[in-house]
């Protein structure tokens, strides 16, 4: 607040927020209004969550004299979401939809650093200097960025449909398709002794290979 950078926070249902001049219990202001807007959401299984959305000006206690929005987010749970921001817009419906999406995508962030360390047991390194686990990090930072940039650019090609058939997934790809790509990636290198070369190609060669040994089977 002070340094008057931009932010988007959730706030505690504890907390005493300035509404029309009057000091009251933010989830009791949030009551007071049940979803001016509507939206969809897609979460990270790839379910629809229909929400609806209040715009409600705010001050904060300790700051009467910033002007804040507080957001109420209906659709997850019995209670409403609130999220808190500084955001200054003249389009109250873009606004609360901006705010809505920014923080409910953050779950994006975490199932990254999750993946990472899944996926390429971080964890469970073998190293004991600090340079060492930073370039393990750094690699595996790397490996990420690729499989998000395959996920996201290429879905439809040939390669990804024949790449995603290899990860084997029962219970179907999620929305978050690191996963399958990884252990997709994982198990075509694993049946070849040749290392890669030139990137996407190259592995398309390998799926290929192994496709005729009959290691799995690709539709």
């Amino acid at each position: 607040m002070k340094s008057d950078e931009k932010f988007v926070i959730r706030a505690k249902k504890n907390r005493n927020v300035i509404y029309k001049g009057k000091t009251q219990n933010i989830m009791d202001v949030a009551k007071k209004y049940k979803g001016n807007y509507r939206m969809d959401f897609m979460d990270k299984h790839g379910k629809k969550i229909e929400c609806k959305i209040s715009y409600i000006p705010v001050k904060l206690c300790e700051f009467s004299g910033r002007n804040l929005v507080l957001v109420a987010v209906y659709g997850f749970g019995s209670q409403p979401m609130l999220l808190l921001t500084n955001l200054d817009m003249s389009e109250q419906k873009k606004l609360c939809m901006i705010v809505a999406k920014v923080y409910l995508m953050r779950w994006r962030i975490e199932e990254y650093f999750k993946f990472k360390k899944q996926q390429f047991e971080l964890e469970d390194f073998r190293v004991m200097s600090l340079k060492s686990i930073r370039n393990l990090n750094f690699f595996a930072a790397l490996a990420a960025g690729y499989i998000g940039i395959m996920s996201s650019e290429k879905e439809a090609t040939i390669f990804m449909m024949e790449l995603i058939e290899c990860s084997q997934a029962i219970y179907g790809i999620s929305k978050f398709i690191f996963y399958a790509i990884g252990y997709a990636i994982e198990r075509v290198l694993a049946g070849t002794r040749s290392g890669i070369k030139n990137g996407e190609s190259q592995i398309y060669i390998l799926l290929t290979k192994i496709k005729r040994r009959g290691i799995f089977k690709i539709k």
